[in-house]
This record gives C-alpha cells, sequence and structure tokens, in this order.
C-alpha cells in the first residue's frame, strides 16, 4: 500500500470523539449534545496521529450536529490544518432515531423489549417509531434546517435512509474534493460513517449490523484517478 505522502486523494472518516449521550447510552439522533473530556481528548488525539501520518488535509466536511463540529475543530487545530476550508451538511448527520431521541437504550429495553431495540439500533432497513410534525423533536422546527424542504427532513430513520440521503452529499460535494487532490477530513458519526463504509467497502445488508466504528479514530481510503478505492487503514 502506497505511502499517505504518495496518494494523491486520501478520504479520511472520524467518528466524533465520544458525547455525554455516548457516555450514557441514549439514543442521540440528531439532538445536540456535547462531547466529554474524553471526547474532546479523542478528537484532539485524532488530529495528532494525522499529523504523524503526514496527512495534508486539504478541505474538511462536517455534519450539522455539535458534537461533529467541535471534534473537527479540535482535530484540525491539532494536526495544524485549522485554516483549511470547512463545509457542513445535513445529510452527514447522525441517523434520526425518530421517537427514541432522548431515551436511554435501557429504559427503551423495559418497555418495548431488548430484541425489539436491538433491532431498532442495528438491523438495517427497520425504522424506530416516528415523530410527529407537531413534536419539538422534529428537525423541521430547528433553525438548522430552515432551509431545507420539510418533506425531506426525517421523523426517523433506518441505516438504509440514511445511505439514501447521505450518498448524493458524497458523490455531489466530497468526491470533487477529493478529486482537486489532497487529503479529505469527513467528521460525521457513527451510523452516517456506517452508511458510508458500506458503500465504499461494498458490504451487504446482511452483514451491516456488524460494523462497528470506534470514536475518535481516523480511518483512510486512498483513491486512484478513477476514485476507485486502493486501499484502506485505520491510524488507531
Amino acid at each position: 500500500m502506497p505511502s499517505a505522502s504518495q496518494s494523491s486523494a486520501t478520504l479520511v472518516l472520524l467518528r466524533h470523539g465520544q458525547s455525554t449521550w455516548n457516555l450514557e447510552a441514549r439514543f442521540t439522533g440528531w439532538t445536540n449534545v456535547p462531547l466529554t473530556e474524553k471526547g474532546r481528548q479523542e478528537a484532539v488525539s485524532a488530529g495528532e496521529r494525522l499529523a504523524e501520518a503526514g496527512i495534508d488535509i486539504a478541505v474538511s466536511h462536517t455534519s450539522l450536529l455539535s458534537r461533529a463540529i467541535k471534534t473537527a475543530e479540535l482535530a484540525l487545530q491539532a494536526a495544524g490544518r485549522d485554516w483549511v476550508p470547512v463545509k457542513r451538511h445535513w445529510r452527514l448527520n447522525e441517523r434520526h432515531y425518530g421517537a427514541l431521541q432522548a431515551a436511554s437504550h435501557e429504559e427503551m429495553a423495559a418497555v418495548h423489549g431488548a430484541d425489539m431495540v436491538r433491532t431498532w439500533r442495528r438491523s438495517y432497513d427497520v425504522r424506530p417509531p416516528l415523530l410527529g410534525d407537531a413534536d419539538e423533536r422534529h428537525p423541521r422546527h430547528d433553525l438548522r434546517y430552515c432551509n431545507v424542504a420539510p418533506e425531506v427532513l426525517p421523523a426517523g430513520e433506518c441505516l438504509a435512509d440514511v445511505v439514501s440521503r447521505m450518498l448524493p452529499y458524497y458523490y455531489d460535494a466530497i468526491v470533487p474534493d477529493l478529486m482537486a487532490g489532497g487529503a479529505v477530513l469527513v467528521t460525521a458519526h457513527g451510523n452516517s460513517l456506517r452508511a458510508l463504509i458500506k458503500h465504499l467497502d461494498g458490504i451487504s445488508d446482511d452483514d451491516i449490523p456488524g460494523l462497528e466504528i470506534p470514536t475518535g479514530v481516523p480511518i483512510l481510503y486512498r483513491f486512484d484517478a478513477r476514485c476507485k478505492v486502493l486501499g484502506k487503514e485505520s491510524l488507531a
């Protein structure tokens, strides 16, 4: 595999550092919650690893959720690349957990059963209970999404839905940056990154539930001139 410095198109995927609701095992989804101190350190460590590996980040992409934004800021600063352009988009947001958002896994298991909660969390195509349009947790009531058509905003998603809404952004925004040269940092979430990795690695619908992505660990993909994957590695 070629070294990072020899690669003209490098994609860096970074799951945000540990958040307060990660720590509490809550369904976070599109809810904005802060990083824990551990999460902030994970972000800094990720940036230091990128610098040590000689990854010349040229542009950064994040979701509109603060835990991803803060992780990217801390990582870029630690990597000495805090001056690069930053692009943010809702299509990189975490999976929307609908009516489960803010509840703990344990609370929902007590109400619906552990098997049902496991299905909602890990299945590819089973949506959680959806929010009503009037529910204050619905993204149509959040100023971050005031310029997005309300009918496009999710009331709850399965992973298949995340794949469908994330891939257009990958091809329309991220791939052109990759083809321009340099490295592209995408700081997002467990499920939006699972969706992208499913596509890049060709993982089947049956196998994707087993994919786990650690917080704060950069995952590198290298591409040829046709944006075909040449190699993959983790900077754990």
